[in-house]
């Protein structure tokens, strides 16, 4: 029972990303590839403000402003220079591992003696139980204000740029500053999801975003399963399933190792 609880919260904690992810892939049509590098700044980050005693509001914050610059960086290289959306996250996520490893100094840093975010609220006897708490009130408060923005008119604007960027020029909308925006907002998501991992496995790897996209769609990819089978139009139901999307996919991968499945292969 611990062990999918584990997952749970594990699963709990990626749904940022998954959040993040949404932005890119389902409104802007972006594949994103930023995202390995943007989650492990989060983590490095995370890492580094911890061991030198910051308090964990300073660090939450510092944290999703370095994904948003990460994010931004992209988005200037995609708008700005005109390059590919893909190859333009393949070159940041690429120059991020070098300042990520820079930052860190190492390859890996512990947290085993670090005060973290879960155990600020030792609400159970059961560790475990509170680990569920905190990525539960996370989670809900991201998906909350994602949800608040997006139904703005601002966020309106930015979800139609996505449906059809022409419409939107002829309605005086800057496309390029919505796609930065953005991309911004998506890659601060995933430094957060980063900020809680980094705190939950008590340490931080500089390889620990190699790969951690396909996580993300999955989550995007399951959740919006879910919306099109149910038919779910509201946007706040919709960032809800790609969470639960993210949920799904740790359990599912728990159910594969409990099964006996290598994780090697």
């Amino acid at each position: 029972m611990i062990f999918y609880l584990t997952a749970l919260v594990l699963g709990l904690c990626l749904s940022a990303m998954g959040l993040g992810i949404f932005i890119t892939m389902k409104i802007f049509r972006i594949p994103d590839i930023t995202t390995d590098g943007s989650y492990t700044l989060g983590a490095v980050v995370t890492a580094l403000l911890l061991a030198a005693g910051w308090p964990l509001p300073a660090i939450v914050v510092i944290t999703a402003l370095a994904g948003a610059a990460a994010g931004m960086i992209t988005g200037l290289v995609h708008t700005r220079l005109k390059i590919d959306a893909l190859l333009a996250g393949i070159l940041v996520m690429t120059g991020l591992y070098s300042v990520n490893l820079s930052l860190l100094g190492r390859s890996n840093l512990p947290l085993s003696d670090a005060n973290t975010v879960f155990t600020l609220f030792p609400l159970f006897s059961n560790p475990v139980l509170n680990e569920l708490i905190v990525g539960l009130f996370f989670l809900a408060i991201l998906a909350g204000m994602l949800a608040y923005v997006l139904r703005t008119d601002f966020g309106l604007a930015m979800r139609a740029t996505g449906n059809s960027e022409s419409m939107t020029r002829a309605l005086g909308i800057n496309n390029d500053r919505m796609k930065i925006i953005g991309l911004s907002i998506a890659n601060s998501l995933t430094a957060i999801s980063g900020f809680l991992v980094a705190q939950y496995q008590h340490f931080t790897d500089i390889n620990m975003g190699i790969g951690i996209v396909l996580v993300g769609l999955g989550s995007v990819l399951i959740g919006d399963a879910l919306i099109s089978w149910l038919g779910i139009r509201k946007i706040g139901w919709q960032l809800l399933f790609v969470a639960l999307g993210g949920i799904l996919f740790q359990l599912v991968l728990a159910v594969a190792l409990s099964l006996g499945i290598d994780p090697a292969l």
